[in-house]
């Protein structure tokens, strides 16, 4: 049985770890060979959060048992997702300290904590969403816009850049993306104004090698689609704030826009308001635009479209590369597009949408308004939204976590710009008067949720015919991630307490326990000392099962 660590070898054993192995853009490019590790947000570059690790399964999953948990000293919500790299894990506490822990007993071997300028003001909360490892070296996006290289065995920081003015309104709340020898990040905001990119900066020197903006200034191509001149598209929002997604073989990278602002009066911002609301393709080596896909022109729903790319290889009959992506967008559709070029293969809703009756072969919304004063489904929160969903290869499902029924009034206001100031437009309301307030992404203190205000579910669609090959409804919303794993099992949380395993293939429940807080994390998993683990945050506490010895 393992023993755990004495403090007077924490040293050796961070040192061992880089004796053993770096980890250099190879092993980032080939994460399925060592499937005891975690090494990016989202598991892996196609961005599938599914594990091939099987040790927990059906038959056992019964023996399923805490075995340690991290408290977090912040009362922010736990978003992050932890990275284990050869038997050290780190992951990030709000709103900026990065912790290292042994994975199996949950030791704390070194924080790093940076603390955030005054200035700074994310819209919804001082969240961390997790860091990105190269050699030996993690990444941090900060929530005053700056990018901090630690070291991973002292914990001590290596460089720090500046990327953006949070003064502004700029902030950083999401995992960075390690590609080469190069970070990429991009900044959120969206709710003040700003004008949005995505920056490459190189790993050894925290020097900028490129940035996109996600506003097409004068002279470029998808300006003309802010109309009316003026000056909105420098303050029209399209912010990032998910980490992308990479395919090596294409070399382009996939990013997720937010939403156009204000958000929600497009009186003030007339057009389709590239590259809000869409999926870039960028060249990850220049930056340079590649394809876009923009899901809801002209938002006035603040449906902004930062939702994980998943990428899957999938034969569909007239597709011939099945080089796919997988998105489930704000908006309520699920969309299939060919990602070597952006084209629209099929889209269908998953949820209960009115603000579009289709889309057109090219798929873009057939958009049927609803009059002032009537729901417009789904709500603001959407029919998802940032938390990651998941595709396993063995199923061949994506999973996605929804919220269905849920719809909101939406009703413009006119809005000055003002820097660093709240640009909305608006504030959409709850359909039912007297009923509990609108939809949000957090718990209130009392959980009164009710069927009235849409119904929480985990959807398995086929991506080949849109078909929802089973549903798992909840008695709650979440905003939990999804996690599958060799062994058919589908790890998720929801937002009365409780973890849950269903069987990937047919949505039955397994195994359940109560945690106590909602989840706002993507389960992951991992092996340490020949046992596999599971990894989900609630409430403030990273838990961390494995099978009973």
């Amino acid at each position: 049985m393992l023993r755990p660590t004495a403090p007077a070898l924490i040293a050796l054993v961070l040192m061992a770890q880089t004796l053993d192995a770096q980890v250099t853009s190879e092993r980032l490019l080939n994460t399925t060979n060592e499937p005891q590790n975690w090494l990016t947000y989202s598991g892996n570059y196609s961005s599938t959060r599914h594990s091939p690790l099987s040790q927990i399964d059906p038959s056992n999953i019964d023996e399923l048992e805490l075995k340690w948990v991290f408290q977090a000293r912040s009362l922010e919500k736990f978003e992050t997702t932890p990275l284990v790299v050869d038997g050290i894990m780190y992951l990030t506490e709000a709103p900026n300290t990065v912790v290292a822990l042994d994975p199996v007993f949950g030791r704390v071997f070194w924080k790093y904590e940076h603390t955030p300028s005054s200035e700074s003001r994310p819209c919804c909360g001082r969240v961390n969403r997790g860091v990105a490892i190269l050699g030996e070296t993690l990444f941090m996006a900060t929530i005053d816009a700056q990018l901090i290289a630690i070291d991973t065995i002292s914990g001590q920081p290596i460089w720090q850049t500046t990327v953006a003015d949070p003064t502004l309104g700029y902030a950083m709340t999401l995992a960075p993306l390690v590609i080469d020898d190069k970070v990429v990040v991009g900044v959120a905001g969206g709710e003040f104004g700003i004008r949005g990119y995505i920056s490459a900066f190189d790993a050894a020197t925290g020097e900028e090698v490129w940035r996109f903006y996600t506003i097409p200034g004068p002279g470029e191509p998808g300006h003309e689609t802010w109309e009316g001149g003026g000056d909105a598209w420098m303050h029209g929002g399209a912010s990032v704030w998910l980490t992308g997604s990479y395919d090596p073989e294409l070399n382009l990278t996939y990013w997720g826009i937010g939403n156009p602002g204000p958000d929600w009066n497009p009186a003030q911002r007339p057009g389709d308001n590239l590259y809000s609301d869409s999926v870039v393709a960028l060249d990850a080596d220049t930056g340079e635009l590649v394809w876009h896909f923009q899901f809801t022109p002209g938002d006035p729903y603040d449906y902004d479209s930062v939702q994980i790319a998943v990428l899957a290889d999938i034969d569909i009959p007239e597709f011939s590369s099945g080089k796919l992506m997988l998105w489930a967008n704000r908006n309520g559709f699920f969309y299939v597009l060919d990602r070597e070029t952006g084209e629209f293969i099929s889209g269908e809703p998953f949820v209960r949408v009115n603000w579009a009756s289709g889309l057109d072969e090219s798929g873009r919304p057939i958009e049927t308004p609803q009059p002032l004063g009537e729901t417009t489904y789904p709500c603001v929160a959407g029919g998802t939204n940032w938390y990651s969903p998941s595709y396993s290869p063995s199923t061949e499902l994506f999973y996605v976590t929804a919220w269905d029924g849920c719809g909101s009034v939406f009703r413009p206001v006119e809005v000055e710009y003002r820097p660093g100031q709240r640009f909305l437009g608006g504030r959409p309301t709850s359909p039912n008067p007297g009923a509990p307030g609108l939809a949000g992404l957090e718990r209130g203190p009392i959980n009164n949720w009710t069927d009235e205000r849409g119904t929480g579910a985990i959807i398995a669609i086929d991506p080949r015919t849109h078909e929802h090959r089973w549903r798992f409804d909840m008695t709650d919303v979440s905003s939990s991630g999804i996690l599958t794993t060799g062994a058919n099992l589908l790890f998720m949380g929801s937002r009365d307490g409780y973890f849950h395993a269903l069987d990937a293939r047919s949505g039955e429940l397994l195994w359940r326990t109560t945690l106590g807080g909602p989840f706002a994390n993507g389960p992951m998993t991992y092996e340490a000392g020949g046992s596999q683990f599971v990894a989900v945050a609630s409430g403030n506490g990273l838990f961390v099962f494995g099978l009973r010895e």
